[in-house]
C-alpha cells in the first residue's frame, strides 16, 4: 500500500463522533480522522512492517497516520536522530505512548533516552522518558534488576512536576518497575513511601497511587507465583 492509499482508507473510516470522544479524553484531534486503535492495528497487520512507509506516514502530520507509523516502523532501522526528531513532534499523550511502547522501547537507545528525556522540560518529551521506563519494565524480559534500580532516582526527581501527563507517566514508571518481580516490588514500594514524604501534591499522589497497586493482594500474589513461592 502507498501512503496516499492509506490516507484514503483512513478517510473512509473517519468517525466524527469518535473524534469528539478523543477531544474529551485530552487527545489533540485537529489532524485526526477519528479512527479506533483496533482498526489501525488491523490495517498495520495488512501492511506489515515497512519503515520507509512509516516515515512517509509520519510526515503527513495526520494523527492516525502517525499511530500507524508506530505500528509498522522497524526498530532496527530507527536511528537516534529519528527518535529526537519524532519526540519533538509528540503533541498528544496517545501518540507519545504508542510510539514509545510499540517502537522506541525496542531500540538500542531506549534506556539512554528514558533517562535523558525524563530530565527534559517539554511536556511530551518528559512523558516519553517515563513511558519508556514503564514499557521497558514490561517488554525487556532479560534486563537485570540493576538497570531498573538505576531509574528510581529519575522517578524521584520528577515527582514535583504537577503537569497531568507528566505525573501520570512518572507514576506509571514506578508501578511498572514495581510489578516486574518481588525484589523490584519491594524497592519500588520503599521509593514510593519516601516520595510520599516529599512536600509536593504531585509527589503524594504519585506515591499513594503506586503504593495502593504495588501492595495489593493481586500484585503480590502474581509476583509470588512468578517467583515460584
Amino acid at each position: 500500500m502507498q501512503c496516499d492509499d492509506i490516507l484514503k482508507q483512513l478517510e473512509k473510516l473517519a468517525d466524527p463522533e469518535r473524534k469528539k470522544g478523543m477531544m474529551r479524553v485530552g487527545i489533540v484531534s485537529d489532524n485526526a480522522y477519528g479512527v479506533a486503535i483496533p482498526q489501525l492495528r488491523e490495517m498495520a497487520k495488512e501492511i506489515g512492517k515497512n519503515h520507509d512507509l512509516a516515515l512517509e506516514l509520519w510526515e503527513t502530520g495526520k494523527h492516525e497516520a502517525r499511530l500507524l507509523a508506530a505500528f509498522i516502523g522497524e526498530p532496527a532501522r530507527v536511528t537516534e536522530k529519528l527518535m529526537e526528531q519524532w519526540v519533538l513532534d509528540f503533541d498528544s499523550w496517545d501518540i507519545c505512548d504508542q510510539v514509545v511502547s510499540n517502537l522506541f522501547d525496542r531500540t538500542p537507545w531506549a534506556y539512554s533516552k528514558a533517562m535523558d528525556w525524563s530530565e527534559r522540560e517539554e511536556e511530551f518529551v518528559k512523558r516519553a522518558g517515563f513511558v519508556l521506563m514503564a514499557s521497558l519494565a514490561v517488554h525487556d524480559k532479560k534486563a537485570p534488576d540493576a538497570v531498573f534500580i538505576g531509574l528510581f532516582k529519575f522517578i524521584a526527581q520528577a515527582t514535583d512536576d504537577d503537569r497531568n501527563f507528566v505525573k501520570k507517566a512518572v507514576n506509571w514508571a514506578l508501578r511498572g518497575i514495581g510489578k516486574r518481580n518481588l525484589a523490584l516490588n519491594e524497592m519500588a514500594l520503599a521509593n514510593a513511601y519516601a516520595i510520599a514524604e516529599f512536600p509536593f501534591k504531585s509527589a503524594q499522589w504519585i506515591a499513594k497511587d503506586a503504593i495502593k497497586e504495588l501492595s495489593s493482594d493481586a500484585v503480590q500474589e502474581r509476583l509470588r507465583k512468578k517467583a515460584g513461592h
